[in-house]
């Protein structure tokens, strides 16, 4: 029947995200580490589901560029050099600084500050900024990853083009997966952690984009030292 399998596909659909994000959290997390090879038989084990849905998520993330495909010996985590990271930093800074000249420009369409919609969006972006600020001054990575993540998203979401936001999103995550293979090493990352959230929010908003520029150049220039300096030793 039509819908039988129309159901048994949501099913599959759903059950491959699951698996992809529970996985995307563990390569975040650091427990699964960089190199970490594994076979869709041992995750699909681990999980007690069947083979299909784990070989569409492992695919979904090596096409995310968190996992490396190897034909012969299954999946392996992929381990980003300090150069990747600069090329990461350099490409996420080149989104952003559409963003600001839209703004510079009067081109943000979608932004209109008039618009309640609009405080009431901005207003939720400040409020993951603010989560995300007490997570880096706490120094939890985990939750500050999270919320930074949908922080960003909400964002550039403000200037209506998704193609922005989606591909600003996989340079932050591939970011992200970068920085954690480096920084798990500190035992205590309370004053490592970028934490200017809602000072960026508040300097877009008054269109005041010379602030945004040296705000984020800042970050960049510290987290670039930050893992060069740990990947040194």
């Amino acid at each position: 029947m039509p819908g039988s399998t129309g159901n048994g596909a949501v099913t599959r659909s759903t059950l491959r995200q699951q698996i992809a994000d529970a996985l995307r959290d563990e390569v975040l997390g650091g427990r699964l580490k960089p190199g970490q090879e594994f076979t869709v038989k041992e995750i699909a084990d681990q999980y007690g589901v069947s083979a299909t849905p784990v070989r569409e998520a492992l695919v979904d993330l090596s096409a995310q560029g968190l996992l490396e495909a190897d034909q012969h010996r299954g999946f392996r985590v992929h381990e980003y050099s300090v150069e990747d990271f600069r090329g990461m930093i350099e490409a996420r800074s080149l989104i952003i600084e559409g963003m600001f000249l839209a703004l510079d420009e009067g081109r943000q369409r979608h932004l209109n500050y008039d618009d309640p919609r609009t405080a009431a969006a901005i207003a939720g972006v400040r409020r993951r900024g603010e989560e995300a600020q007490r997570a880096a001054s706490a120094g939890d990575l985990t939750v500050l990853i999270g919320y930074d993540l949908r922080f960003w998203r909400e964002l550039s979401a403000l200037f209506g083009n998704p193609y922005l936001t989606d591909f600003l999103h996989r340079l932050r995550l591939q970011s992200w997966v970068c920085t954690v293979q480096h920084v798990r090493v500190l035992t205590d990352l309370r004053g490592h952690l970028w934490s200017g959230h809602t000072e960026l929010v508040d300097a877009l908003y008054d269109r005041d984009t010379a602030t945004g520029r040296a705000m984020l150049a800042a970050y960049n220039d510290d987290s670039i030292a930050l893992v060069e300096r740990l990947a040194a030793g």
